[in-house]
């Protein structure tokens, strides 16, 4: 959560609305992180996001690259009943959401390889920043590759010593 975001802003003299509708964030959301001491970070326990899709990417993705060979077009409801044969039991209507979140078809179109990357718990982690320009705040974000959990911590600038700091402050 914005903790670091959060105090910076309320110690220019912003209220709690302000800094709520600045962040995007709820004002009790704001009350509740300004009552917490300096450097708290929380602990996220969250299991990695299970998919019922996923064991079928792979045949998905052989059969769109075979129709963007053939500069034909498969509609999803064929997709469907594929891996429906294969065992599917989820809903066309997932099926169309969890292909459109991986940008199935804009990937094959751009030659782009369709893997799901999968990591051991505590074995990688991808990190960006994320510029708040007008606030004078980045977000450094830190994405767990097992779990899929997230980090955040603001910060007043992007230098080097502030992003090993950043990295050591990961729980």
């Amino acid at each position: 959560m914005p903790l670091e975001g959060i105090k910076k802003l309320l110690k220019q003299d912003l209220n709690k609305t302000e800094v709520a509708r600045r962040l995007g964030i709820s004002r009790e959301t704001v009350r509740k992180y300004s009552k917490l001491p300096d450097g708290y970070v929380p602990v996220i326990n969250r299991a990695p996001v299970k998919n019922i899709v996923d064991p079928y990417l792979p045949h998905i993705a052989k059969m769109l690259e075979v129709s963007h060979k053939e500069s034909s077009f498969i509609p999803t409801t064929v997709i469907y009943q594929e891996i429906q044969a294969l065992g599917y039991k989820g809903s066309l209507r997932w099926l169309q959401q969890v292909m459109q979140k991986y940008e199935l078809r804009e990937r094959i179109k751009n030659d782009e390889k369709i893997i799901r990357f999968e990591t051991e718990p505590a074995k990688q982690m991808q990190v960006d920043w994320v510029e708040f320009p007008k606030d004078n705040l980045s977000a450094f974000v830190a994405t767990m590759g097992y779990s899929r959990a997230s980090y955040v911590e603001y910060v007043d600038n992007e230098k080097i010593e502030t992003l090993l700091g950043c990295h050591m402050n990961v729980p």
